[in-house]
Protein backbone atom coordinates (compact mmCIF):
# COMPACT_ATOMS: atom_id res chain seq x y z
CA UNK A 1 0.00 0.00 0.00
CA UNK A 2 1.23 3.31 -1.07
CA UNK A 3 1.59 6.47 1.55
CA UNK A 4 -1.08 8.21 -0.84
CA UNK A 5 -3.28 5.40 0.00
CA UNK A 6 -2.84 4.68 3.87
CA UNK A 7 -5.55 6.45 5.75
CA UNK A 8 -4.24 10.16 7.48
CA UNK A 9 -4.16 9.40 11.57
CA UNK A 10 -6.49 11.31 13.17
CA UNK A 11 -3.64 13.11 15.22
CA UNK A 12 -1.91 14.38 12.11
CA UNK A 13 -5.26 15.73 10.79
CA UNK A 14 -5.88 17.99 13.92
CA UNK A 15 -2.16 18.86 14.16
CA UNK A 16 -2.56 20.57 11.19
CA UNK A 17 -5.89 21.75 11.71
CA UNK A 18 -4.43 23.22 14.64
CA UNK A 19 -1.09 24.97 13.25
CA UNK A 20 -3.58 26.00 10.03
CA UNK A 21 -6.32 27.90 12.82
CA UNK A 22 -3.05 29.12 14.57
CA UNK A 23 -4.62 28.50 18.17
CA UNK A 24 -1.08 27.55 19.33
CA UNK A 25 -0.38 31.00 20.47
CA UNK A 26 -3.57 31.14 22.48
CA UNK A 27 -3.64 28.03 24.12
CA UNK A 28 0.18 28.65 25.26
CA UNK A 29 -1.70 31.99 26.78
CA UNK A 30 -4.60 30.27 28.47
CA UNK A 31 -1.40 28.05 30.39
CA UNK A 32 -1.44 31.36 32.93
CA UNK A 33 -4.56 29.92 34.58
CA UNK A 34 -3.01 26.59 36.22
CA UNK A 35 0.35 28.08 37.12
CA UNK A 36 -1.08 31.66 38.55
CA UNK A 37 -1.63 30.64 42.48
CA UNK A 38 1.79 29.34 42.28
CA UNK A 39 3.30 31.92 41.36
CA UNK A 40 2.09 34.29 43.04
CA UNK A 41 1.56 32.50 46.18
CA UNK A 42 -1.51 31.86 48.39
CA UNK A 43 -2.01 35.38 49.82
CA UNK A 44 -2.26 37.32 46.51
CA UNK A 45 -4.29 34.78 44.94
CA UNK A 46 -7.50 35.01 47.09
CA UNK A 47 -6.99 38.59 46.47
CA UNK A 48 -6.13 38.76 42.54
CA UNK A 49 -7.01 36.41 39.99
CA UNK A 50 -6.64 36.33 36.08
CA UNK A 51 -9.42 37.26 34.24
CA UNK A 52 -8.18 37.37 30.54
CA UNK A 53 -4.96 37.83 28.21
CA UNK A 54 -5.07 39.33 24.80
CA UNK A 55 -2.36 40.13 22.78
CA UNK A 56 0.22 39.49 25.81
CA UNK A 57 -1.98 41.75 28.33
CA UNK A 58 -3.59 39.69 31.25
CA UNK A 59 -6.44 41.54 32.88
CA UNK A 60 -6.24 40.47 36.55
CA UNK A 61 -9.20 41.01 38.72
CA UNK A 62 -8.36 42.59 42.73
CA UNK A 63 -10.22 42.59 45.55
CA UNK A 64 -9.74 46.12 46.20
CA UNK A 65 -8.14 49.50 45.11
CA UNK A 66 -5.23 48.72 48.14
CA UNK A 67 -4.61 45.32 46.27
CA UNK A 68 -4.00 47.14 42.88
CA UNK A 69 -1.51 49.49 43.87
CA UNK A 70 0.67 47.11 45.69
CA UNK A 71 -0.10 44.92 43.04
CA UNK A 72 1.01 47.68 40.77
CA UNK A 73 4.37 47.57 41.95
CA UNK A 74 4.65 44.22 41.78
CA UNK A 75 3.76 43.85 38.06
CA UNK A 76 7.13 43.29 36.22
CA UNK A 77 7.68 40.89 39.06
CA UNK A 78 5.12 38.68 38.33
CA UNK A 79 5.17 39.02 34.68
CA UNK A 80 8.23 37.57 34.37
CA UNK A 81 8.06 34.81 37.27
CA UNK A 82 4.56 33.66 34.80
CA UNK A 83 7.01 33.73 32.12
CA UNK A 84 9.89 31.87 33.54
CA UNK A 85 7.38 29.49 34.30
CA UNK A 86 5.59 28.86 31.44
CA UNK A 87 8.98 29.55 29.89
CA UNK A 88 8.46 31.41 27.08
CA UNK A 89 7.43 35.73 27.10
CA UNK A 90 3.25 34.86 27.26
CA UNK A 91 2.72 38.31 29.61
CA UNK A 92 4.37 41.22 28.17
CA UNK A 93 1.75 43.76 30.32
CA UNK A 94 -0.07 42.89 32.97
CA UNK A 95 -3.51 45.37 33.93
CA UNK A 96 -5.66 45.25 37.15
CA UNK A 97 -9.02 46.16 38.10
CA UNK A 98 -11.19 45.74 40.90
CA UNK A 99 -13.97 43.24 41.03
CA UNK A 100 -15.40 40.77 43.31
CA UNK A 101 -12.59 37.47 43.74
CA UNK A 102 -15.32 34.91 43.50
CA UNK A 103 -14.03 31.82 43.99
CA UNK A 104 -12.01 30.34 46.91
CA UNK A 105 -8.64 29.79 46.61
CA UNK A 106 -6.85 26.38 48.70
CA UNK A 107 -4.30 27.35 50.88
CA UNK A 108 -2.11 24.29 49.12
CA UNK A 109 -1.77 26.07 45.49
CA UNK A 110 0.62 23.54 44.22
CA UNK A 111 0.19 20.70 42.13
CA UNK A 112 1.58 17.89 43.33
CA UNK A 113 4.92 17.08 41.37
CA UNK A 114 4.54 14.13 38.74
CA UNK A 115 6.95 11.75 39.03
CA UNK A 116 8.30 11.33 35.49
CA UNK A 117 7.71 14.43 33.88
CA UNK A 118 8.97 13.57 30.48
CA UNK A 119 5.71 11.40 30.56
CA UNK A 120 2.65 13.57 29.16
CA UNK A 121 -0.34 14.09 30.98
CA UNK A 122 -3.24 12.18 28.92
CA UNK A 123 -5.96 14.78 29.46
CA UNK A 124 -5.57 18.62 31.05
CA UNK A 125 -6.28 19.59 34.27
CA UNK A 126 -10.15 19.51 34.65
CA UNK A 127 -9.85 23.10 36.74
CA UNK A 128 -7.86 24.14 33.56
CA UNK A 129 -10.47 23.26 31.38
CA UNK A 130 -13.46 25.42 33.65
CA UNK A 131 -11.26 28.18 34.02
CA UNK A 132 -11.59 28.82 29.86
CA UNK A 133 -14.77 30.37 29.27
CA UNK A 134 -14.38 30.23 25.04
CA UNK A 135 -16.10 26.60 24.50
CA UNK A 136 -14.07 26.66 21.18
CA UNK A 137 -11.12 27.19 22.91
CA UNK A 138 -11.21 24.14 25.30
CA UNK A 139 -11.96 21.98 22.72
CA UNK A 140 -8.98 22.47 20.81
CA UNK A 141 -6.95 22.29 24.12
CA UNK A 142 -8.67 18.55 24.92
CA UNK A 143 -7.88 18.30 21.01
CA UNK A 144 -4.32 18.93 21.22
CA UNK A 145 -3.55 17.05 25.07
CA UNK A 146 -4.69 13.88 22.82
CA UNK A 147 -2.74 14.80 19.94
CA UNK A 148 0.23 15.22 22.48
CA UNK A 149 -0.47 12.26 24.39
CA UNK A 150 -0.69 10.16 21.35
CA UNK A 151 2.68 11.00 20.51
CA UNK A 152 4.23 10.60 23.64
CA UNK A 153 4.97 14.70 23.67
CA UNK A 154 4.00 16.87 27.28
CA UNK A 155 2.06 19.64 25.39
Amino acid sequence: MSTKDRPEKLSEILEKSLKRLDLSSTLEEYRIWPVWNETVGPTIARNAQPEKIRQGTLFVRVASPTWMQQLQYMKEMIAASLNQKLRREVVKNIFFFIGKIDQEIPAETQEPARKDPSVPKSAPDPELLRSIKDPEIRRALRRLYAAFSQKGKKP
